[in-house]
């Protein structure tokens, strides 16, 4: 059986509405009266962010001095995984019809995401994702769980999934270093894609097997290197 354990936001979601948008609300709370800051486009801003550069920095680029920046990083956090800005979230162009094929070829599929139990429902629902993952396939953080950082909480949820999951030939697909090494830690291939927060030079530090453009891409390598296993001819009788 080939399973693909795919992340959520990057090669399903587009998260870059929200985090942009999200970007402009900080500003403006930061932001003195009378002052002017300078508003990065959301090409230029994604273009930052992919590159990983902090937070504190994109403030600095767009005006702010280092406590209005530090500031505007602090809310940031607070605000980016809010239900205000979760709507902001698209389907990655082709996405959906790239799931609706892996679901017709019946290869297993499970999310596995930091996102909350609350915000992976409400994409899910809001998109009818839902259909694509049944729900022992969809691996996230309770609502309540404190987080340490998305390295360590990912890696011990895939560690989880693959322990309660039956074995299978699985594959990770995601977009950022936490979905690579989490998926070098339990000693399973993993493709980058760049259809998320990271881009191909951030990707390529934490050395996927592979990076392509998108979930699409992925599955297509995913495909060409499985070979099921040969059917068992019955035995013959002799009479």
């Amino acid at each position: 059986m080939l399973r693909i354990i795919t992340d959520f936001d990057g090669p399903i979601m587009d998260v870059s509405e929200r985090y942009y948008q999200t970007y402009l609300f900080c500003l403006n709370q930061v932001a003195l009266l009378g002052q002017a800051p300078t508003i990065l486009s959301k090409e230029e801003f994604w273009r930052l962010k992919r590159s990983q550069v902090p937070e504190y920095q994109i403030g600095q680029l767009s005006g702010l001095d280092e406590t209005q920046s530090l500031e505007f990083a602090q809310i940031r956090r607070q605000t980016v995984h809010t239900q205000p800005y979760l709507v902001y979230d698209v389907p990655v162009i082709g996405a959906i019809a790239t799931l609706e094929r892996l679901q017709q070829s019946n290869i297993e599929l499970v999310t596995l995401t930091m996102r909350r139990t609350d915000e992976l429902d409400n994409a899910l629902t809001r998109y009818d994702l839902g259909k694509f993952f049944a729900p022992d396939r969809r691996y996230c953080l309770s609502n309540d769980y404190s987080k340490t950082n998305d390295i360590a909480d990912k890696t011990q949820l895939m560690t989880r999934a693959l322990l309660e999951l039956p074995p299978a030939d699985t594959w990770m697909v995601g977009d950022t270093e936490a979905d690579i090494l989490s998926a070098k830690a339990n000693g399973i291939p993993v493709i980058g894609v760049l259809s998320g927060i990271r881009d191909r030079t951030q990707l390529q530090l934490h050395q996927p097997d592979w990076i392509v453009d998108h979930l699409a891409a992925a599955v297509e390598i995913i495909l060409s290197q499985f070979s099921p296993p040969e059917p068992v001819s019955p035995l013959k009788t002799v009479g």
